[in-house]
């Protein structure tokens, strides 16, 4: 029978359940430019308000996979990814990727840059002199063969009917949809290879999940899709509330990373990517559990493997090494600082995560469009985290920044963005797990 795409969308608008055999026809049709956007959008409005059960969540995001070229990896290799919903200094993926790759595990990472108060993990490498981080398929493939671990910008032949769709949700008022979210990510993981994902699913102000709830929906949902498309999974859903670690900003952000792989650096970020570690290493078999995983994971952190892996990640990508050894010296720095000081005594109560990124933008730090450019040596340090104790006088929050009138726009968002209280506990950062 002939597809026809106004029963399509009429099956879905009257809580109809769709085959695999039609989502395949449906991406068939949009591939073949015979999809306008106006069916399509009529489509994933009826799906966002009626919901997608689970195999037809499945079968969209096999479709979705299937629609352009996929990588493919032996399978004794066990490759590992690992995906984050993104957050406010969430630099933990330029720890994983040589700490798990340090530790034994294949990693393929696949990553796209910032948009909005979120960055980029391709923005951020990109602050290293001579970083490429747009490879071609092969020569992606041979380098996760060769040393384990490879890391470059979304080929458009990977899952392109994602992109599609992904650009009609924003425009739709669709995107808070947990199934639709799933597929537009699984089948991105789907088509790159992986043996396994973990997934990093974040709520709070500076995530696009604002409540635990919704996280752990999301979170759900991604880890049943997967393990019905036979991949291993699991989820983590942490705090952002307020960011991670101490820096925001492309090129401070690679800085921490460098500082937390040499066995420094915050507290916070350290754990976070050490708990995730263990997950991607119990996922690729490596160890037995998360458990040993993170062991394992503090071993190479603190021996000098992990620091020595991403030297050899970013000399194969053509980027300078001596990153890891002298970050300050080689990374792009802004000229100027403000320094924001606390007035009371007490301990720091509020941080606000969304407010923190909308300043690093203003400061040049993050897009609007995606053909935005953006200024990777702009940050904002963090001197002060929830529940630390404040003096008056003391600086909470340092700007590094180049333009003064973009200063003038940063300092909207900051002025009341932090808060100092008598008593104050620190957040919990690892709120839940989802295996």
């Amino acid at each position: 029978m002939m597809f026809n795409m106004i029963e399509f969308i009429e099956k879905k608008r009257d809580k109809g359940r769709h085959g695999r055999d039609e989502f395949n026809e449906l991406i068939a049709k949009l591939m073949a430019g015979e999809a306008p956007d106006y069916q399509l959008s009529a489509w994933l409005m009826a799906a966002f308000l009626n919901g997608l059960d689970d195999d037809e969540t499945m079968y969209f995001t096999e479709a979705l996979a299937k629609s352009g070229e996929s990588y493919s990896f032996p399978a004794d290799l066990h490759i590992v990814d690992k995906h984050s919903t993104g957050g406010v200094g969430d630099k933990a993926t330029l720890v994983l990727l040589p700490l798990a790759a340090a530790c034994g595990a294949s990693v393929s990472k696949l990553s796209g840059p910032g948009l909005g108060f979120t960055g980029g993990t391709v923005d951020k490498l990109e602050s290293i002199p001579g970083m490429r981080m747009h490879l071609e398929p092969d020569e992606f493939l041979a380098q996760v063969r060769r040393i384990g671990c490879a890391i470059s910008g979304h080929s458009k032949q990977l899952a392109p009917a994602e992109g599609r769709f992904y650009k009609l949700r924003d425009v739709t008022g669709t995107v808070p949809s947990t199934e639709l979210i799933t597929a537009s990510i699984v089948s991105k993981k789907l088509a790159g290879g992986a043996f396994g994902y973990v997934f990093d699913v974040k709520c709070g102000s500076g995530a696009f999940m604002k409540d635990r709830e919704a996280a752990a929906a999301l979170a759900e949902n991604l880890v049943k899709v997967s393990k019905k498309l036979g991949k291993g999974a699991v989820a983590a859903i942490t705090d952002m509330e307020q960011p991670l670690g101490e820096w925001v900003g492309n090129a401070s952000e690679v800085f921490e990373a460098v500082e937390i792989l040499s066995g420094r650096g915050p507290a916070d970020t350290r754990k976070l990517c050490v708990t995730l570690c263990g997950l991607m290493l119990a996922v690729a078999s490596i160890a037995k559990d998360a458990q040993e995983g993170a062991k394992i994971a503090e071993r190479a952190l603190d021996d000098g493997s992990a620091l020595k892996k991403f030297a050899e990640i970013i000399t194969a990508q053509g980027g300078d090494p001596e990153v890891v050894r002298h970050p300050l010296e080689i990374l792009p720095r802004a000229r100027k600082s403000f320094l924001i000081k606390s007035s009371k005594r007490g301990y720091l109560s509020k941080l606000d995560a969304l407010s923190v990124g909308e300043a690093l933008r203003a400061l040049g730090g993050g897009r609007m469009k995606l053909d935005d450019k953006i200024d990777h040596a702009v940050s904002v340090h963090l001197m002060k985290k929830v529940g630390d104790a404040v003096s008056v006088g003391d600086t909470v929050i340092e700007l590094l920044y180049n333009d003064d009138t973009k200063l003038a726009e940063a300092m909207k968002y900051l002025t009341d963005c932090w808060s100092v209280s008598e008593k104050a506990e620190r957040r919990e950062l690892i709120l839940d797990y989802v295996f």
